[in-house]
């Protein structure tokens, strides 16, 4: 049986009224008595009367709705940032729409299109792995449809963006790993034309130019679906070990890549800190009851959940056009944990 909701008509129907007297009614019209608004409020309460969405963004031409496009729930970084967007959302009076591209382009562009067709009042967006057609976004922007980068941003699309001092968080890393005692640190890298990628990969050839070692370009493995794909980081990382100068610690460029690393290294008997050490950014929760504990760089992910939400919203419900735009960074923390303790091997007698 297909579910009906309650209208109007139903309402009138049942009190033998005209619809436009029970639309006024439940607007608190001034033309309505006070007794023929007690009767149809009460009415409506008590068959759960809910006013149609659809009608209203029609009338109203809003939805009291954002749409939301990130890779995957289940990353811990992402499903964070998502409930700091719901905290300033409801508390505001909006609806979220949640959708996922699982790092594809093509799952991203008809995420998008869905949304746009559902008329969300803004967007709130993260770009997949595979995203380098940007057609699809710069249409929305161009037609006037509120648009807020967050953490994989967009730089040829003039709006606001949130995201974190990406190139510090690798720089951090890193820094400490080579001032540990690590010799040969690779990186673990999302696609190579992502925003997040080259600001991260930067920060680590500044970590090994200031501890005094060159860049290695056969130390650093891409993966173009951000570690969804396990078999590619797998492929990346059997890459990595089968070098004459192997790794003795790895940057993970991504919580995905971090996770996956940790799968790589416990699935081929490969101990931290004993064989390797690791640090990735990663906003796992339980990061210190692991064993041993992870060595993570965080992203405050729900303060820029809020923060993009808030941006979004101004842009929303702004009165003039907004032609002034701004770049929100947010700072990382470095979490040490076991992962890049190195132990020194004792000397043969």
């Amino acid at each position: 049986m297909k579910f009906e909701a309650v209208t109007i008509k139903d309402i009138a129907k049942a009190l033998g009224l005209s619809t436009s007297t029970v639309s006024r009614a439940l607007r608190d019209s001034y033309e309505i008595s006070p007794e023929t608004k007690k009767q149809v409020l009460e009415y409506a309460q008590k068959i759960n009367y809910r006013p149609n969405p659809i009608a209203l963004s029609l009338k109203e031409k809003r939805s009291h709705s954002i749409g939301i496009v990130v890779s995957e729930i289940a990353n811990n970084f992402f499903s964070q940032v998502i409930n700091g967007i719901e905290s300033i959302a409801y508390d505001r009076g909006y609806n979220v729409v949640i959708t996922q591209s699982h790092e594809s382009y093509h799952r991203e562009l008809s995420n998008v299109q869905y949304l746009a067709s559902r008329s969300v009042d803004g967007l709130l967006i993260s770009v997949s792995a595979e995203t380098q057609d940007l057609q699809h976004l710069q249409g929305l922007h161009d037609k006037g449809l509120p648009i807020v980068f967050f953490d994989r941003v967009v730089e040829n699309i003039d709006t606001h963006k949130v995201t974190i001092d990406n190139a510090r968080g690798a720089f951090d890393a890193t820094h400490y790993l080579l001032q540990h005692g690590y010799q040969q640190v690779a990186a673990l890298m999302n696609a190579e034309y992502l925003s997040i990628t080259r600001e991260r990969l930067a920060g680590y050839k500044n970590a090994l130019n200031k501890n005094g070692r060159s860049f290695d370009p056969d130390l650093v493995q891409y993966c173009r679906h951000g570690g969804l794909d396990y078999e590619e980081v797998e492929q990346a990382l059997d890459q990595l070990f089968s070098q004459q100068k192997k790794p003795d610690a790895i940057f993970g460029g991504s919580d995905t890549l971090t996770t996956n690393c940790l799968r790589y290294l416990k699935a081929h008997n490969i101990r931290m800190p004993e064989d390797i050490g690791l640090i990735g950014f990663s906003n796992i929760d339980l990061s210190e009851l692991l064993s041993p504990s992870l060595s993570v760089v965080r992203q405050p992910a729900f303060e820029i959940g809020k923060l993009a939400t808030s941006l979004l919203l101004e842009l929303i419900e702004s009165k003039r056009p907004v032609k002034t735009f701004n770049t929100q960074v947010l700072s990382p923390s470095l979490l040490i944990g076991e992962s890049s303790q190195r132990i020194k091997k004792a000397k043969k007698l």
